[in-house]
């Protein structure tokens, strides 16, 4: 993977994954038996939590298949792997405020992308002084019927964390104000 072309997001569009490219035959299971992907996504998972937040939504979609993954869900991490290979100078900076402690939150959904249970995803990152502190990719609980119903949801997850931070930092003495949400 070192010598390979390296791409520019961490899943593309054209990855439309869902679990009719799992394998079905013994033979196809038996092939992917000795591809070590959920070693991969394990490994990939520690980036996530540790300083890739850029990944989470690739990794929540690519984890969904860890107990029965196809030749197109290796694909589809093989890109993922290129792309950190490509970006391996991005993480988390953290660095000293120059104006006041600001707490931005940044939160959006996405309708029905889930193939196969047609649940959305809710998506949110929280900001302070410009480095990310908290994120989460996951998919909704329920299934919304609209869009606007999927957005309400993912707005609604992301203040109970805003709340939860602004608490916490509060507490500190670390802010002061606020928190800003953008959706």
């Amino acid at each position: 993977m070192t010598n390979s072309k390296s791409a520019s997001v961490p899943l593309a569009a054209h990855f439309q994954l869902c679990k009719d490219q799992s394998p079905k035959t013994d033979s196809e299971k038996a092939k992917m038996e000795k591809i070590p992907y959920s070693n991969a996504i394990g490994s990939v998972m520690y980036l996530m939590v540790s300083t890739r937040p850029d990944i989470a939504y690739a990794v929540s979609c690519l984890s969904r298949f860890m107990s029965n993954p196809g030749t197109t869900h290796w694909e589809a991490l093989k890109w993922l792997f290129r792309f950190l290979n490509g970006s391996n100078n991005s993480g988390i900076k953290f660095s000293k405020c120059s104006e006041g402690v600001k707490l931005i939150g940044y939160v959006d959904s996405n309708y029905a992308n889930d193939r196969d249970s047609r649940r959305s995803t809710t998506s949110y990152v929280f900001t302070l002084c410009g480095a990310c502190i908290s994120w989460k990719s996951q998919l909704q609980n329920i299934v919304a019927l609209s869009t606007t119903e999927a957005e309400y949801i993912a707005i609604t997850e992301a203040f109970k964390e805003a709340l939860w931070l602004e608490g916490l930092l509060k507490e500190i003495g670390f802010l002061k104000n606020k928190a800003t949400i953008f959706f």
